[in-house]
């Protein structure tokens, strides 16, 4: 156990943030660099070291919680690497993206705020990067087996990274000009620097890992002659197809999806564009949707000088305690004030957008809501509630459907969906199709970044099972798991 009075003696401490007057002038992480450490280990000395973690079951990688914090208190700072690691190929982007299921599992949350789990996490890998103790691990030897990887994104990665190290030879294949999928093209910079992906792409390449930009399977090639080049496929193409809002006035110029938003956004700080097609600059900004991507729009507008920035919310705003059908230690839905929240704007909550209202020349300029409530198991409209609010620029971020199925790859693999229209598989990750996998939100539909990496993995373990009849990978999830909710 790290410090027996730890959670008695010491309060909970954040990472602090830069002044919102000067981060919305830039694209940098939010927080103020090296402000952790200084903090950092009494924090993970409030780690009680329980009898039985639930951070364990708060956290599908299965993250050994009590042990890293246990070395972090400690300064141990390599030990606590290593064990973070052997759980999680990519710490540094948990530890900034994940919202921390763990945290609600901890049992110190009980009765007292919980420990800061993940600022825990990214200091240790921060600390290790700085150190020199993340190094290329290549494998002793080869197998003589070929596999590739759909998708860059987080299971994507996860899946390569372990099966390369497993001896087999991977390529990761991904349809946009570079490698990261959602974490390059669909977090904002200000929420994580891409210099984190770029430094893992490096180790993954020393390791053996290829990969293969601008190239879409199914349209650029055909996906049955890759299953016949390769012995084994995994499908990590997440679930890319956006919920539409089908409402008068969806065709006016102005109304886009997140998707198309904010990797624009991101292409200018890669250097590709000077200024984004779509930006918010010198325009009244709304975002539909309350979750982390329209709140990341919202960043995104503030940084771009919108105007005005309205979030809308079709549900009933959170509350700021857990609900007595949400108890410890599951998941519970709050009401959150990210950075982005911090920054300005208008979040709305229990409405409904009725329809766009576009000028002469077809670009939208107003968008129409009305209050609403649930009754009877649906959703009605509250009478005399009818407003409008200036609109320039609607960005919809009310998540996604499940995997592109347009480019013919689901088609050309003759895959099996189920009953939500993600791709089918079976206890090993496997579809209907010998020798092909699918991990992360393709499989399991929208879901977490830590579930992403636990997919990948898991489904890493049933690929090198194929291939060799056994694995010693580990495989922290089944394809059924689901996050501790009620």
């Amino acid at each position: 156990m790290a410090d027996p009075k730890g959670f008695l003696t010491t309060g909970r401490e954040v990472a602090e943030t830069r002044p919102v007057t000067e981060r919305v002038k830039d694209w940098n992480e939010v927080y103020v660099p090296g402000s952790l450490l200084p903090i950092i280990s009494k924090q993970a000395g409030r780690c009680m070291d329980c009898g039985i973690p639930f951070c364990h079951n708060g956290c599908p990688l299965g993250n050994l919680i009590p042990e890293w914090n246990d070395y972090a208190y400690r300064e141990d700072w390599a030990a606590a690497s290593e064990r973070l690691h052997a759980t999680n190929n990519f710490p540094e982007f948990t530890g900034r993206l994940c919202p921390a299921p763990c945290e609600s599992a901890c049992v110190l949350g009980i009765n007292q705020p919980a420990v800061t789990i993940k600022n825990v996490e990214v200091s240790i890998i921060d600390k290790a990067w700085g150190n020199g103790d993340v190094t290329p691990q290549p494998p002793e030897r080869l197998s003589g087996k070929t596999v590739a990887v759909i998708g860059s994104g987080p299971a994507g990665l996860a899946a390569a990274q372990q099966l390369t190290r497993a001896g087999h030879t991977v390529a990761v294949y991904e349809r946009a000009d570079r490698i990261g999928g959602l974490l390059r093209y669909g977090i904002p910079e200000f929420k994580m620097e891409k210099s984190h992906i770029n430094r893992r792409i490096e180790q993954m390449r020393a390791e053996g890992t290829k990969f293969r930009t601008e190239t879409e399977i199914g349209r650029d090639i055909d996906a049955a002659r890759l299953r016949r080049r390769y012995d084994a496929v995994v499908i990590a193409a997440g679930a890319t197809v956006s919920r539409d809002l089908p409402v008068p006035g969806r065709e006016l110029n102005g109304v886009h999806f997140a998707m198309e938003y904010l990797p624009l956004a991101n292409k200018v700080q890669e250097g590709d564009l000077t200024v984004s097609p779509i930006t918010a600059e010198g325009k009244h900004v709304v975002v539909i949707g309350g979750g982390d991507t329209g709140a990341d729009c919202v960043g995104t507008a503030h940084r771009q000088g919108a105007l005005s920035v309205t979030q809308l919310e079709i549900m009933p705003r959170p509350g700021d305690e857990r609900n007595a059908n949400q108890p410890w230690p599951t998941f519970p839905m709050l009401y959150k004030v990210t950075s982005a929240h911090e920054e300005g704007g208008e979040r709305v909550y229990s409405v409904s957008t009725t329809h766009f209202e576009g000028d002469e020349d077809g670009n939208v300029q107003a968008l129409h809501l009305v209050e609403v409530e649930f009754k009877d198991g649906g959703l009605e409209q509250k009478p005399g509630t009818e407003r409008r609010i200036p609109a320039q620029l609607v960005t919809l971020a009310m998540g996604f459907t499940g995997t592109d199925r347009s480019n013919g790859l689901v088609q050309q693999f003759g895959l099996e969906l189920d009953e939500r229209g993600n791709v089918a598989r079976d206890a090993d990750f496997a579809t209907n199709v010998d020798g092909v996998f699918v991990a992360g939100d393709a499989g399991r539909g929208q879901s977490l970044i830590v579930w992403a990496i636990a997919e990948g993995r898991s489904a890493a373990r049933g690929v090198d099972r194929f291939l060799t009849g056994a694995s010693a990978l580990p495989a922290p999830i089944r394809p059924t798991d689901r996050a501790l909710m009620v």
